[in-house]
């Protein structure tokens, strides 16, 4: 696949070819271009004048037939939806000059129009001079890349700020932010808050130069324009009629109509939504400068290693002003959409209140081939006019994204970097293999594309450094080094604990306390201890490092700790949130030292019950750190007291006075009553969607190499159940001693129209789906798994479907949604109180709660200590824990005693007030969010370059979507989705049964190399299909020639050597049928990185 640069040269190089009459008309025609350029009034009679025929190459490698215009060009019925959405028949009232744009066919992609794809008839033989306007800014742009440009606005206005004030406190417009579809960029949608559906701002008319990330104000169309809700017939079987949308929109030639690989499934339609997340403000540090280790917030992205959006948080919008207007508003709008539940709302974007950090690290390619074809045609002027032969300020070049949701921009060649400009007055070709980032300058409502300027280069694109440069660039990841005064707030790395401390903290150095982490791991931020009681009772110890005491508030180290938020992990590399010394040495619970901890006991009987806790600070000692592997092999058996000896060094170092008998009997004891909890949690409502993750295999040289699938096992979900219990108890305590000033963790609803339709397809198989609650969902789910227990692919694929219309969990300020504790509660655990306690050596937030925790149990002695002094307590009772017990005592916190206790406590811990906690809250939800999109990014290079590495790897796919046009496959293998398009290929024939949902593909003997209805050219057989002729002697093993002096060959390629039988033609495909498919890189140095996938077939007639 090569970039659009390549289309125009084939252009150039077809029309260079042409007949003799051919050429003289070009002349004419060109002659009557420059003429009109020259003139002072550069005006179009008729689209004829600016369009002509060309023939150029799409896909990867096929040829269509398509019409160039100029750098502003759309489709015809794009821009009558677009200037006037509330019209169906044409634009009535937009000032853009249609004369001046191209026909496009029902199955022409509006992207690959535009720019690069533009005027190229005049780039072989002529010298288009500048002419003046429609250029970003006013400025002039080289006529190739303008020519026909409209000159009128393109855009309307933005509303003022006053109207905009006006409009959101009557309800009329929204404050919402703006997310873009990845899989088609001119459909938009926007949530706002209390509205149960998403607002479809469609076009770029409608989108006025919003991009993603943005905090918009939209305009709601009228009922009459809304428009009709994907599978609104009737109930979705929406997996089983994957395509039913696209072919709406293609057929119908709409606006944001998908193109080849560019729509999606209805399942995972929303991405995320994080609302309106500041930085920190009013006494909380952030950096506002940009790149390279600085501070910025993320935007909201999708999992592009598994191809679809991350779960959309539908429930977490943009707050808007809260006045009753405004709800009036949103009260209309739910009225509308309940009365009409097949129509979707539609709008458009009216002002542009926040501009998207994004706008300032959007990383893709420069599309410098079809710059050189113009300078080319300019060199013969060179003679005459030696300015030709530099730079000029009148010239642009185009550049690609890697990222689908942003558009294309145009970069002023003379803004570029030296070392580019060097290159490309070399003519150096390779330049548009860099990879690089712009930042956004303007976008003028005249210019169909924003402006731009480099701000870094990265390297080839297909290089793994470059690619991972990139993705920690884009997401604002801060890669610099602690700075002094930060490091200058930490003890030195022979620190050792205050005397004080030991009389001011419960010692429990006495107890078998041991971690459980990765083997690699080194911030060790959570310790385990269980023990049985005499009574009964087993008596289970989470001990968490206190890092709170070395990050004390408003220090240099608490601003560094709250700008990067959390820590940045890409599984052979780790960014930390704290500086090395701290998190890995002082305040990291390593074996055999003296550590500070906040721990939480708990007195737990037979049934999982509390019966008894204690929260407070001590001083811990751990005996050793154990690996989840060593857990489970104790809890396996395969680990006891008396082999235990024979394991010799491949167990871990004990400290202390403890021997393997007493950590053995601990990790048992632990791993009985985690059973016991995590029964009574599914018993009690919760959900947990668990799938098979991917697991990379890396050579001695860091280079992912292959990879499989790994499923959690007990140890993993021992070590779960104590950290949920740990969280859920801080959650309680904070919550209930500050009720406006506690950081917690909600979990929305799910998209219940999106679980209807999961619920749909399901009960179509045969699956029986109870969507009512999490319980129900979590209870039909193991129903369903009992019932495949033979067919554990498709299990594993209906889980990953299932979580696509769960919500991503955010951060809020309890005083933020004190009128509405409703929404307090996490939907997948299924508990109304929940946040983050046991990783703060990783997580920003968690060192909050830490503070609010320390807060809550100083004013527990306060009070104490103030009802002693004022002889409400006889001598010798005791005063029971009336902030940190089972039972929180309302009367206590409300009496003046209580009051002045709290409110002591919270000054001297520096607890923030309501509104700066929401904002570090939404803050740190970007941030968490940047950081996750940095680990899936990574993610999806590894498996780029172990598939790369391969060249071609033969993998089985599951079936899950059927059309006349498509199938959507998943391969269980990498846990992906993929689409193969086989319509208009050249020597296959397609027959779709719509009454049984099969598919029957063939080859056929005579070749067709044109369409029969239409412009273009079939595309070829090789790019749908790995055809092999079975009297050929093929092993069916990828060439791995590539990876000639790479360590990778040493190693066993488990997905490559697995026998992949190729289907024999005719092709019978019917849906959730197992197919065999071949994949392959795609990308690298010429566009985004992705996985391309064939299918793998036989036949005699190849």
């Amino acid at each position: 696949m090569r970039s659009s640069s390549e289309q125009s040269a084939v252009m150039v190089v077809e029309r260079a070819e042409d007949s003799g009459d051919k050429e003289k008309k070009k002349n004419k025609r060109r002659s009557n271009r420059r003429s009109k350029q020259n003139s002072p009034n550069p005006a179009f009679s008729s689209p004829n004048e600016l369009r002509g025929e060309s023939s150029m190459s799409v896909g990867n490698g096929g040829k269509t037939k398509c019409c160039t215009a100029s750098m502003g060009c759309l489709s015809s019925r794009q821009l009558e939806l677009d200037a006037n959405p509330l019209s169906k028949h044409g634009p009535t009232s937009s000032g853009i000059a249609f004369s001046s744009m191209p026909i496009m066919h029902v199955n022409e992609r509006p992207e690959e129009l535009v720019p690069s794809d533009l005027g190229g008839s005049i780039l072989a033989k002529s010298c288009p001079e500048p002419i003046v306007g429609g250029g970003p800014r006013g400025r002039s742009l080289p006529s190739h890349q303008v020519e026909g440009q409209a000159q009128s606005k393109i855009f309307a206005p933005y509303w003022s700020m006053e109207t905009v004030n006006e409009a959101l406190e009557k309800g009329d417009a929204f404050k919402v932010l703006f997310r873009v579809n990845a899989h088609n960029r001119l459909e938009a949608y926007c949530k706002i808050e209390g509205v149960p559906t998403d607002v479809l701002i469609s076009g770029i008319a409608a989108q006025n130069r919003a991009v993603e990330g943005d905090v918009v104000v939209i305009k709601v169309d009228p009922l009459s324009f809304w428009t009709k809700m994907k599978g609104s017939n009737g109930p979705s079987n929406n997996l089983s009629t994957a395509e039913d949308s696209n072919l709406c929109l293609e057929a119908n030639g709409k606006a944001g109509g998908s193109s080849k690989g560019k729509s999606k499934l209805n399942m995972d339609f929303d991405c995320a939504d994080y609302g309106n997340s500041t930085v920190p403000q009013k006494g909380f540090h952030y950096e506002a400068s940009s790149r390279n280790g600085d501070e910025l917030n993320g935007p909201v992205g999708y999992n592009s290693v598994n191809g679809y959006h991350q779960s959309a948080s539908d429930s977490s919008p943009v707050p808007s002003t809260g006045k009753n207007e405004v709800l009036n508003g949103v009260q209309r709008m739910c009225a509308t959409i309940s009365s009409y539940p097949s129509k979707r709302p539609t709008g458009r974007v009216v002002a542009i209140i926040e501009k998207s950090p994004r706008r300032d690290a959007i990383v893709g390619f420069l599309n410098v081939k079809q710059w050189f074809y113009y300078r080319d045609g300019c060199k013969k002027y060179a003679k005459r006019n030696k300015s030709w032969l530099s730079i000029s300020n009148h010239e642009y070049i185009e550049m690609i994204p890697t990222d689908p949701r942003f558009p294309k921009l145009m970069v002023l060649a003379s803004s570029l970097p030296d070392c580019i400009k060097k290159r490309l007055e070399d003519e150096d070709a390779t330049v548009e293999m860099e990879l690089v980032s712009v930042q956004i300058d303007d976008w003028s409502d005249e210019s169909p594309f924003p402006e731009a300027h480099v701000s870094c280069i990265f390297g080839r694109g297909s290089e793994m450094e470059s690619q991972i440069n990139a993705i920690l660039h884009e997401n604002a990841i801060c890669c610099s080094e602690f700075s002094q005064e930060s490091l200058s707030c930490l003890p030195s790395n022979t620190w050792e604990i205050p005397k004080e401390e030991f009389q001011n903290r419960r010692d429990r150095r006495n107890l078998c306390i041991f971690t459980i982490d990765p083997s690699s791991g080194t911030d060790l931020d959570d310790a385990l201890s269980g023990q049985r009681l005499p009574n009964g009772l087993v008596r289970v110890g989470v001990h968490i490092a206190d890092v709170s005491y070395f990050v004390l508030p408003d220090t240099a180290l608490d601003m560094e700790a709250q700008i990067r938020s959390t820590s940045v992990y890409m599984l052979q590399h780790k960014i930390p949130m704290l500086p090395p010394l701290l998190s890995e040495n002082v305040g990291s619970l390593n074996p055999g030292v003296d550590r500070l901890a906040f721990s939480i006991f708990w007195d737990l009987n037979s049934s999982g019950n509390v019966v008894d806790r204690w929260i407070g600070r001590t001083v811990i000692r751990s005996c050793c750190k154990l690996s989840y592997e060593h857990v489970q092999d104790i809890v396996d058996g395969m680990i006891d007291a008396e082999t235990c000896n024979s394991f010799g060094d491949d167990l871990p170092q004990l400290h202390g006075h403890f021997e393997w008998a007493d950590v053995i009997g601990s990790v048992k004891c632990l791993h009985e009553i985690s059973k016991t909890l995590r029964e009574k949690r599914f018993d009690d409502g919760a959900l947990q969607l668990e799938s098979s993750k991917i697991v990379f295999l890396f050579d001695e040289y860091g280079v992912p190499y292959d990879s499989m699938l790994c499923e959690r096992k007990d140890s993993n979900f021992l070590v779960e159940e104590f950290m949920l219990l740990a969280n859920r108890t801080a959650a309680e305590i904070i919550s209930r001693a500050f009720p406006d000033s506690a950081l917690l963790r909600r979990h929305p609803e799910p998209s219940m129209r999106k679980l209807r339709e999961f619920e749909a397809f399901c009960c179509k198989h045969g699956l029986e789906l109870d969507t009512s609650s999490s319980g129900n969902f979590c209870r039909s789910l193991e129903h369903i798994k009992e019932k495949l227990k033979d067919d554990s692919v498709l299990f594993n694929i209906l889980v990953n479907y299932a979580s696509r219309p769960m919500q991503l969990a955010t951060y809020f300020c309890s005083g933020d949604l004190k009128d509405n504790m409703n929404d307090w509660g996490h939907y997948a655990l299924a508990v109304p109180l929940y946040t983050h306690f046991t990783s703060p050596l990783r997580r920003y937030p968690d060192i909050v709660v830490h503070r609010t925790l320390a807060a809550a149990i100083e004013a527990e002695q306060l009070y104490m200590m103030y009802r002693r002094m004022s002889h409400k307590v006889m001598p010798g009772e005791e005063v029971p824990r009336c902030f940190t017990g089972i039972c929180f005592l309302k009367d206590a916190a409300g009496s003046s005693e209580g009051r002045e206790a709290l409110s002591a406590a919270a000054l001297k811990h520096r607890i923030p007030c309501t509104e700066l906690l929401a904002d570090v809250a939404a803050y740190c939800n970007k941030r968490k969010l940047a950081s996750r999109q940095v680990k899936d990014a990574c993610e999806k290079l590894y498996m780029w370059v172990s598939v790369k590495r391969k060249e071609v790897l033969l993998s089985d796919a599951r079936v899950l979507g059927l059309g006349p046009r498509f199938m959507s496959i998943y391969i269980h293998k990498l846990a992906i989705e993929r689409r193969v398009y086989y319509d208009e290929v050249e020597g296959l024939t397609v027959e779709w049964l719509e009454a049984t949902s099969t598919l029957v593909l063939n080859i056929c003997a005579s070749k067709r190399s044109v369409r029969r209805a239409g412009s273009g050219y079939y595309r070829a057989l090789d790019e749908v299909a790995w055809v092999i002729n079975p009297c050929d002697d093929h092993t069916l093993e990828p060439d791995m020639e590539s990876t000639k002096g790479c360590s990778a060959v040493q190693h066993s390629d488990p997905i490559s050597k697995s026998e992949i039988d190729p289907l024999v033609f005719p092709l019978t495909v019917r849906l959730l049928s197992t197919i065999p498919v071949a994949l392959h890189a795609i990308g690298g140095d010429d566009g985004p990185l992705d996985i391309g996938v064939r299918l793998l077939a036989s036949s005699y007639f190849t």
